[in-house]
């Protein structure tokens, strides 16, 4: 037995990004693919992605916090406290306006934790912990201990934990030397080394298992046009386009800069423009 699982994670609304690491895979002759959370947001891009989604047609999906994010604001259930959370909501409206109800209500049904055995190996799937798709627990640099609680799940022992969230790639292990994966993010890798920040190309794991274990594990890295992608957010009426113009540039995501998004929305009338949205829909 010898099957090739394409792992990703963190697409981000990113299409190029997505063409790109699909593209790759097909080369590397992925037998079947693993999603591992966090589809659409802030990338300007919905229906296109989604229709590769589906042609990749995973084996394997989990909900990521950007996930549960779409399905609150496409349903109109966000508040608008935090300047956070304007930006979250306004981009999930925008979601909401091009994709057709079934896509929301499929995301809102996929689960947080898959167990997936392949050959004799046993693989828990989770965004972030098992039972939480949010938080810095397992940020990289973050001890074993933290780790090990990938494994705390009921059923058949895991053997392989793969995990996503914090947008680097990442191979270690836990306390009893159970290995931990991490395939990086498709559409926004991140760290705050700015040599290694340089490389923003759409990073994936392809794992190959054969009847022994992991018989390979690579880590792609795959380059595509971020100017495509900063036109496509141009051509679009994507809120935060700038923004997110911005981060093809720079790399740095934008989410939690209070300051800034405040800034933005009072440019713009986002938290009037969602709150009539929510409106409309919840009567």
């Amino acid at each position: 037995m010898k099957k090739r699982i394409a792992v990703f994670s963190d697409t981000h609304g990113n299409l190029s990004a997505l063409r790109a690491m699909y593209k790759d895979s097909v080369k590397q002759q992925a037998d079947e693919y693993w999603f591992i959370g966090d589809l659409l947001m802030p990338g300007p891009s919905v229906m296109a992605i989604w229709e590769i989604f589906k042609e990749m047609d995973p084996t394997v999906i989990v909900r990521g916090n950007w996930d549960d994010l779409v399905v609150r604001g496409a349903r109109g259930m966000m508040d608008m406290e935090r300047p956070s959370h304007v930006y979250f909501a306004r981009l999930a409206q925008y979601v909401a306006e091009q994709a057709d109800p079934a896509i929301i209500d499929e995301m809102a049904a996929w689960p947080l934790h898959v167990t997936k055995r392949v050959g004799g190996l046993n693989f828990g799937i989770s965004h972030n912990l098992p039972s939480l798709n949010m938080g810095q627990d397992l940020f990289p640099t973050q001890s074993s201990t933290n780790f090990d609680k990938l494994f705390n799940v009921a059923g058949e022992p895991v053997d392989v934990a793969i995990y996503a969230h914090v947008h680097h790639d990442l191979l270690r292990y836990g306390n009893d030397e159970r290995i931990v994966l991490n395939p990086g993010a498709v559409g926004e890798p991140f760290n705050h080394w700015q040599p290694l920040q340089r490389d923003l190309r759409a990073h994936y794991l392809m794992l190959e298992i054969d009847d022994l274990g992991l018989a390979a594990t690579s880590f792609r890295h795959v380059a595509y046009d971020r100017n495509k992608e900063k036109k496509l957010a141009a051509k679009s009426e994507l809120p935060y386009a700038d923004l997110y113009k911005k981060m093809m540039v720079t790399g740095r995501a934008y989410t939690h800069d209070a300051k800034l998004l405040t800034k933005y929305n009072q440019q713009h009338p986002y938290a009037a423009e969602y709150q009539a949205y929510a409106k409309k829909i919840n009567g």
